[in-house]
């Protein structure tokens, strides 16, 4: 191959990854990030059959742990609020899952390759915690404010939520999100099951 070539090759592959993997324009419009990414639609909804989880409570629970960020983490703590100290949580990725929830999905489901940074496993994870909650706790996969609370606090501390105003607020941002994604659905659901050929 010619250094013309590596070149060409270099430059196609970035723009792939790029396209992959960068965060949609408008993250609050279910539509609007499936239009940009119709793989992500294919998986959200291959989760939604596996799991029974709605997409648009995957998408929600997204939105708010990362805003559809392929490498966010948690904001590093401060010594003397100035001096960048280590992060809170090993949480990373789409879902910010931790690594020990994230250890125990893998091997729970067989996914051992399976990466945070990755939609497709991202989901899935949600699809398989979201089934879990329904099992330990008892919450339907269809509500997405207790499902968050559960997925924020983990099923140990669930049974603490009401007297944490700062969760159950965030369960409400998810809950309202939640809603507009699924009535954005229904304007083009049709359509996003009709296309058969994808490129991202």
């Amino acid at each position: 191959m010619s250094i013309m070539d590596n070149k060409t090759f270099l430059i196609i592959f970035l723009f792939l990854i790029s396209a992959c993997s960068s965060v949609p324009q408008n993250t609050s419009n279910s539509c609007k990030i499936f239009d940009e990414r119709y793989l992500w639609y294919k998986h959200s909804k291959k989760v939604e059959q596996k799991w029974g989880t709605p997409i648009h409570i995957q998408l929600a629970i997204i939105k708010m742990e990362s805003d559809f960020d392929w490498l966010a983490k948690p904001p590093r703590q401060k010594l003397f609020k100035v001096i960048p100290f280590k992060r809170p949580s090993s949480s990373f990725g789409y879902s910010q899952a931790v690594k020990g929830t994230w250890e125990q999905y893998k091997k729970e489901t067989g996914n051992k390759l399976a990466t945070r940074a990755r939609f497709k496993d991202s989901v899935d994870f949600i699809g398989w915690y979201t089934n879990k909650s329904e099992n330990i706790l008892k919450i339907s996969k269809k509500d997405a404010f207790k499902q968050y609370i559960a997925y924020h606090e983990g099923w140990g501390n669930y049974k603490n939520y009401k007297k944490n105003k700062k969760v159950i607020g965030l369960a409400k941002k998810v809950e309202r999100q939640s809603n507009n994604y699924k009535k954005q659905l229904l304007k083009c659901k049709s359509t996003l099951n009709k296309k058969k050929y994808i490129i991202f």
